[in-house]
């Protein structure tokens, strides 16, 4: 059956892959390999699984905002699925001319879209996204949006619908050298707030989800091109994943090729 998520999804890969729609000032396109022990939410307790995750991600800016976009392919025992998430974001410096100074360097509208097609998940996340000045960080960015439901809900074979809520984001990267190597420490933090379901009595509790990743530039190790391949792990906390009341602390295998 073809899903109102996977037709979301087909559009905004559609899109952002058009060389027609944005010009890129700049560009980052990363394939990811992680490998680790990762809980099951909703299986039986204490249930976890070896889960393999293949990620293409991309971020990129134009004269007026910018992209960012991930791909998520997971892999179990016996099952597979997608997950996406879009964030085309607009500069209010660029289209406004407004002026920022000290921490804050960019305000920006945010119009996220998270989908899941197994499950015919579909949320909207309009907001607004904090760009910080912090010493020694690439970027540090704030995201505060509204965490919209849009599925379709039980009846039509998905997951069960939920009442609107919000989301708070705090994403960075931050460069570390020792000696002749280079490091990483790049992650994000969300905190979502809970929901009703269409399932009587039944909440979607609140969640703070947690990915840090420590990178070793192994492609400059190497000798060989920089920032192009890299090594190292990546830390998982989740509290209350996916809604559940479930908590997971993992740590998984991470390998990124940027291209």
């Amino acid at each position: 059956m073809v899903t109102k998520s996977t037709l979301v999804g087909l559009a905004a890969t559609s899109l952002f892959f058009s060389s027609s729609v944005f010009a890129s000032n700049w560009s980052s396109t990363e394939m990811h390999l992680q490998y680790g022990d990762l809980d099951q939410a909703f299986a039986a307790p204490g249930t976890s699984e070896n889960t393999t995750i293949i990620t293409l991600q991309h971020s990129s800016g134009w004269d007026y905002g910018g992209n960012f976009f991930f791909v998520d392919y997971s892999s179990v025992k016996n099952s597979d699925s997608l997950y996406l998430e879009w964030y085309p974001t607009f500069s209010t410096s660029s289209l406004f001319d407004m002026k920022y100074g000290g921490l804050l360097s960019d305000v920006s509208l945010v119009m996220g879209i998270n989908a899941a097609p197994e499950s015919d998940i579909l949320k909207y996340l309009p907001g607004l996204q904090f760009s910080l000045n912090l010493d020694g960080f690439q970027f540090f960015n704030v995201l505060l949006t509204a965490y919209i439901d849009d599925n379709e809900g039980i009846a039509y074979g998905g997951a069960p619908k939920e009442d609107d809520s919000w989301m708070i984001d705090v994403a960075w990267r931050y460069p570390v050298s020792a000696g002749e190597q280079q490091f990483y420490i790049e992650g994000h933090a969300e905190y979502i707030d809970e929901r009703q379901t269409e399932i009587p009595n039944v909440d979607s509790n609140s969640w703070t989800l947690v990915q840090v990743q420590m990178r070793w530039d192994l492609g400059k190790a190497l000798s060989q091109k920089p920032e192009q391949l890299f090594v190292g792990v990546e830390y998982q906390y989740w509290n209350n994943k996916l809604g559940t009341d479930v908590d997971e602390s993992a740590v998984q295998f991470l390998g990124v090729w940027r291209f």
